[in-house]
C-alpha cells in the first residue's frame, strides 16, 4: 500500500467512527452526555497510532499519552460518578509520567526523559495509593531510606 492509499484511509476511519458515535444514541440506551470521553480519548488514540506505526513521529506519544488517559479516566467518572474524582486526581500527575515513558520507550532513549518520567509517576502513584497517609508507611520510608543512605557513605 503506498502512502497516498494509506492517507486516504485515515479520514475514511475517522468519518467511519464519529459516525458511529453519533449513531450509538439513536440505537442504544447511550446517550451522548455519555460519550464525550471518546472525543478526548479518540484522538488520543490516532496519536498514539501515529507515533507507533511512525517512530520518527514519536513526539506523537505525549499528546497521544494524555488524551487517552484522560478520555478513559473521564469515561470512568461518567459511568461511576464524578464523585471518584476526589481521589483519582492523581491520574492527572500520572498521565504526563506515562507519556514521559512512551517518549523514552518509543522515541530516543535519553536518560533524562527516564528520570522525569520515573519521578513524576511516582509522585502521582504516591499519591493515587493514599501512601500520603503518614501513619506507618511514610515514617518508615523515610527511615529506610536513612539506613540506606548512611550504610552508602560508609562504603565511601
Amino acid at each position: 500500500m503506498d502512502a497516498s492509499s494509506r492517507r486516504s484511509i485515515v479520514p475514511g476511519v475517522i468519518l467511519i467512527s464519529l459516525g458511529l458515535v453519533f449513531l450509538l444514541p439513536t440505537v442504544t440506551d447511550v446517550r451522548m452526555r455519555e460519550l464525550w470521553p471518546v472525543f478526548v480519548a479518540g484522538p488520543g488514540i490516532i496519536f498514539l497510532a501515529m507515533g507507533l506505526v511512525n517512530r520518527s513521529n514519536y513526539g506523537l506519544l505525549m499528546p497521544g499519552t494524555l488524551l487517552t488517559v484522560f478520555g478513559g479516566l473521564f469515561f470512568y467518572c461518567v459511568f461511576e460518578g464524578w464523585y471518584h474524582m476526589h481521589s483519582l486526581w492523581p491520574v492527572f500527575i500520572i498521565a504526563p509520567g506515562l507519556g514521559l515513558f512512551m517518549l523514552y520507550l518509543f522515541g530516543r532513549k535519553e536518560k533524562g526523559l527516564l528520570i522525569s518520567a520515573s519521578i513524576v509517576s511516582g509522585v502521582g502513584l504516591f499519591f493515587l495509593g493514599g501512601l500520603w497517609d503518614f501513619d506507618y508507611f511514610l515514617p518508615a520510608l523515610l527511615i529506610f531510606l536513612g539506613i540506606v543512605l548512611l550504610l552508602n557513605a560508609k562504603k565511601n
